[in-house]
């Protein structure tokens, strides 16, 4: 009972934070202005963004696949996909305090896999694709720095960079601090989910293709943005999506909004406006966006439909997985790269 009284308010809090952003957002734009983008999008390069999203999906389940496969844990493409898109449902339009990679957890243990593959496929999923994120944005800093002339947009978006940069290098070498502050147990689990994300970038067989599909991915989700941004005829470039789509991602990456709404609002509009793109078209851009990605969702909430699984699915036991202690999903991490 007090989990779900804590579920609830967590909920609660990231729905009113979603709302404040749009809100404090929405006060200072031409609101007429910004129906008519919406209402007056390109049809074709709507279609086009929606086509690349649910291309994605692809890309996601193939990274997903080559981890899984790392781990030991033979995934069916088709299997791995089905999972993705009902996890997508409960993430994009059916959002609650059970998260979608929660989701996945529970049904890859409905299919046999153990908690420990379980949690330990769903996180470094997640750290590979924010990897990825970070590479795209050290990348493209040098562009940002010769195209945008404020300075406080570099540093915070550099800052934000560095940060990301710092916590991925201290994460993955977190083995070689003293061995008396590896065995604490506030961060064994770490250094043990360090060595599981290191293995997998740098000595799985596949690991070319997994950190290239890291920033495929990354770089379909700009290409979506570039097309929408010209379909509500923001004249934006190729290489300003490019180089401004990262941040964005990064940003609503952060679990403090219901699947991302607001965060991604006042991102886009930020970072979109660094390239002179008005406020009101770069909020639609992220409205829309918003719309491809419930699209898709609602695609996997078919699936779910017609899922085996759902007769027997409950959200509490959805809820445990995501609450499992990362001590027990990775307590083995340790012995994936040791076989290696």
């Amino acid at each position: 009972m007090q989990a779900r009284f804590k579920q609830a308010v967590l909920f609660s809090v990231k729905l009113l934070l979603s709302i404040a952003v749009l809100v404090y957002i929405a006060r200072g734009l031409d609101l007429h202005r910004l129906r008519t983008h919406l209402l007056s999008v390109d049809p074709f390069l709507f279609g086009l963004a929606l086509a690349l999203i649910f291309f994605q999906t692809f890309a996601l389940n193939g990274r997903w696949e080559l981890i899984m496969r790392a781990l030991g844990v033979s995934l069916d493409w088709l299997a791995g996909w089905r999972i993705l898109m009902i996890s997508l449902w409960f993430n994009q339009v059916l959002p609650s305090s059970v998260g979608g990679d929660a989701v996945r957890m529970w049904l890859l243990r409905q299919r046999g896999v153990q908690w420990p593959e379980a949690v330990k496929g769903v996180a470094a999923d997640r750290f590979t694709a924010l990897i990825g994120l970070i590479v795209l944005m050290v990348a493209g800093l040098p562009f940002l720095m010769s195209r945008v002339s404020n300075e406080a947009a570099i540093l915070a978006i550099g800052g934000l960079t560095l940060a990301g940069v710092a916590g991925t290098v201290v994460l993955l070498t977190l083995d070689r601090l003293p061995k008396r502050l590896i065995a604490l147990p506030a961060i064994a689990s770490f250094v043990r989910f360090g060595t599981l994300v290191r293995f997998l970038l740098l000595r799985s067989e596949h690991r070319g293709l997994l950190f290239g599909s890291a920033l495929f991915i990354h770089l379909v989700t700009a290409a979506a943005c570039y097309a929408l941004a010209r379909g509500v005829g923001a004249q934006l470039s190729v290489v300003d999506a490019a180089i401004l789509i990262p941040p964005v991602v990064l940003l609503t990456a952060v679990p403090i909004s219901i699947s991302g709404w607001g965060v991604r609002e006042g991102a886009m509009v930020a970072c979109l406006g660094l390239a002179g793109v008005p406020s009101e078209e770069a909020l639609s851009v992220s409205l829309l966006l918003g719309a491809v990605s419930v699209i898709v969702g609602l695609a996997g909430g078919v699936i779910w439909l017609a899922s085996p699984e759902r007769g027997s699915y409950s959200a509490d036991k959805a809820a445990q997985a995501a609450e499992e202690p990362l001590d027990y999903g990775l307590a083995k991490a340790g012995e994936v790269s040791s076989r290696t």
